[in-house]
């Protein structure tokens, strides 16, 4: 909006000039979506509190856990204004880039506020049946697949990826199988958030983290000096994502304020699958699906241990039986997360070496850009 209003000025004043560099408006964002998050983060935790939106622990989770009942849930709302509000006020609204990533936001978020909604009605652990939630996510995969090979925003590159470790090499998919694989990145992203959302601070610093990774992404590739330096794409426009990946690494670090151990609101799935379907969304967009799954390594890495915890359980269980596998559990407990805390690390030890290396996946994620 800024961008629109402002920008035209420059032809009067040096000073607005400003507003038609990317670096200056995500800049921008960041702060914009910092303070954001700060100022309405006490109002709705507030208003979380008063109309009794408290967390339902799971009881078979870690029993440290219980004392965390009743804390306000749903603060994902936070995370998310605090990403709009910004993203509409400091990006130039007439790229699709942009306008897609909010709505895969919002519609993601839709499913989570649903999911949570129906916790607190219920008083369990289990909101909305898994199979409507997977339609959901699945459903928003399958639209935007065809979107994008429909309307393509890079024509000769529609049903296309990037490969990393490689100059300017695209995997090419036919396209039923392309909208497959665009609806499994959706999908798996908002679910791998949704599972790294276990402890205080953890599931929201990450999501920072890989949020600015992409903004870097985001600004790199939309340039035509530094994509064809890098050997990467060139895609047309999508510098404005790094507004708002800004705007959402911003919301992301001021709802941690409020998130940190001890947390004083989660984010619930409404946060969580919301984030997750914007990351997904954005690999998409900026044909960088594999740098997603590296820079997000500790997603995955927690997806991967739920996956193999409940695999393993039913194979020895079959093989077995019940006794045996329960005895020989893949982990501790899972996800990832709760395993460390079964050992004996506390609770902001293992966010806090979580921290460490998903900032170091997002190093190796930017430093594939010049190892081609």
């Amino acid at each position: 909006m800024l961008y629109h209003l402002l920008a035209p000025l420059a032809k009067q004043h040096i000073l607005f000039n400003l507003f038609n560099y990317i670096t200056f408006r995500a800049a921008g964002a960041t702060v914009t979506a910092l303070i954001l998050g700060f100022a309405i983060g006490p109002w709705v935790i507030r208003r979380l509190r008063q109309m009794g939106v408290g967390q339902v622990i799971r009881a078979e989770g870690p029993s440290t856990h219980q004392e965390k009942r009743g804390t306000p849930t749903m603060g994902g709302l936070i995370i998310i204004l605090a990403t709009i509000v910004p993203t509409l006020l400091w990006a130039r609204l007439d790229t699709r880039y942009v306008l897609v990533a909010v709505a895969a936001t919002l519609w993601m978020g839709v499913i989570g506020f649903t999911d949570d909604y129906l916790k607190i009605v219920r008083g369990k652990s289990q909101g909305l049946v898994a199979r409507w939630k997977l339609v959901g996510q699945v459903s928003f995969g399958l639209a935007l697949g065809v979107v994008l090979v429909v309307w393509p925003f890079m024509p000769k590159l529609a049903t296309s990826t990037q490969v990393p470790l490689f100059k300017f090499i695209v995997l090419a998919l036919p396209w039923p199988l392309y909208i497959a694989f665009v609806t499994f990145v959706v999908t798996a992203s908002s679910n791998a958030v949704n599972l790294t959302d276990g402890l205080d601070g953890l599931a929201t610093g990450l999501t920072g983290i890989v949020a600015g990774s992409f903004a870097v992404f985001a600004y790199l590739f939309g340039r035509t000096d530094t994509s064809r330096y890098l050997g990467v794409l060139h895609l047309t426009g999508s510098g404005e994502l790094a507004i708002f990946c800004g705007a959402l690494m911003g919301a992301s670090l001021g709802f941690l304020w409020f998130n940190a151990y001890p947390a004083q609101v989660f984010m619930g799935d409404t946060g969580a699958l919301a984030i997750g379907g914007a990351l997904g969304t954005i690999a998409i967009l900026l044909k960088a699906e594999f740098l997603l799954l590296i820079a997000g390594g500790v997603f995955v890495a927690e997806t991967l241990s739920v996956i193999l915890q409940v695999n393993g359980y039913r194979w020895n269980r079959w093989r077995r039986g019940k006794e045996y596998a329960d005895a020989h559990r893949v982990f501790r407990m899972a996800p990832l997360h709760h395993h460390f805390e079964k050992l004996g690390w506390s609770e902001p030890q293992v966010v806090t070496r979580f921290f460490i290396l998903g900032f170091l996946c997002a190093m190796l994620a930017l430093a594939t850009l010049k190892v081609r």
